[in-house]
């Protein structure tokens, strides 16, 4: 006599019948009643936020902030479910918050000059006050010149604790060697994720916008002239950072306040095209 099914069948079968069964059951009594759409919205933005929280954890959290207390399923099926799950860690731009102070930033834009050079410059960044600590140009830049150029941008010490930097070839082995020597982490960011090393990135794109897409470079020499200016007469002391709290990279001497008429001084950098402003 032949079987026609296997006793795991026959409890799969009785497993999900009940499953249909307290379903429907629920439906006529009403069920589990539903939250409001401000609890979703405010369940989806705790988690989308803060990744590393539990649904334990947000429901702690609604309850200091005097909601009802909603069960961990019910939390759970409203967080934010990312389209690629991956392992619980912290996101970028924490990891760069929280290590502001001892952390740079090194990278590469080139510019092209009236007849069709190219020029590599190379910028050290500090993140804590959005400063350029070392810039340098050249036509043809190698591993030993990146090292130099990283060796002079720390005198007497001054060194960071973790250096942000793209997979750029021209690194090579030796700008790791170099930077393991001197007790600093290297941290890589992912291929074509610049997102990843925004503050350098977004300097790079100011110095464009507001300073080369401007002019047109004549030489080495003319290119590090307005360089310098922009950094350092206009960037560094004058130029206001959202970042910074409308602050400058380099802090300026509190002036005392000003009480009844004064005049506003205007002083041209770069030509006229950008201005430093003082009242007396």
């Amino acid at each position: 006599m032949s079987i026609l099914m296997q006793p795991a069948t026959v409890k799969k079968w009785h497993t999900t019948a009940f499953l249909y069964f307290w379903r429907w059951k629920s439906r006529r009594k009403g069920g589990r009643p539903p939250i409001s759409k401000e609890m979703q919205n405010l369940i989806y933005k705790l988690s989308k936020e803060n990744p590393l929280w539990s649904p334990e954890r947000i429901k702690g959290t609604l309850i200091l902030l005097k909601y009802d207390p909603l069960c961990e399923d019910t939390i759970r099926k409203y967080m934010y479910k990312p389209r690629k799950p991956r392992k619980r860690s912290t996101t970028w731009l924490p990891f760069l918050r929280n290590h502001l102070d001892v952390s740079w930033a090194i990278d590469f834009f080139t510019v092209t000059t009236i007849h069709f050079a190219t020029y590599y410059v190379f910028l050290v960044f500090g993140h804590s006050r959005r400063k350029v600590i070392h810039f340098a140009i050249i036509s043809n830049p190698s591993m030993k010149w990146v090292i130099q150029q990283l060796r002079g941008s720390m005198p007497f010490g001054l060194q960071p604790k973790y250096l942000f930097r793209d997979n750029d070839g021209i690194y090579g082995n030796g700008v790791r060697a170099f930077l393991e020597a001197c007790g600093i982490l290297e941290i890589r960011t992912a291929y074509r994720s610049p997102w990843q090393n925004p503050s350098i990135e977004r300097f790079i794109g100011t110095l464009r916008r507001e300073t080369l897409d401007h002019v047109i470079v004549l030489s080495q020499s003319h290119l590090e002239r307005l360089l310098r200016e922009f950094i350092e007469e206009y960037y560094h002391v004058a130029r206001p950072h959202q970042g910074l709290n409308g602050n400058t990279p380099v802090s300026q001497i509190q002036q005392p306040t000003i009480s009844g008429p004064s005049k506003l001084i205007s002083i041209p950098v770069l030509g006229g095209l950008h201005h430093k402003y003082k009242r007396s």
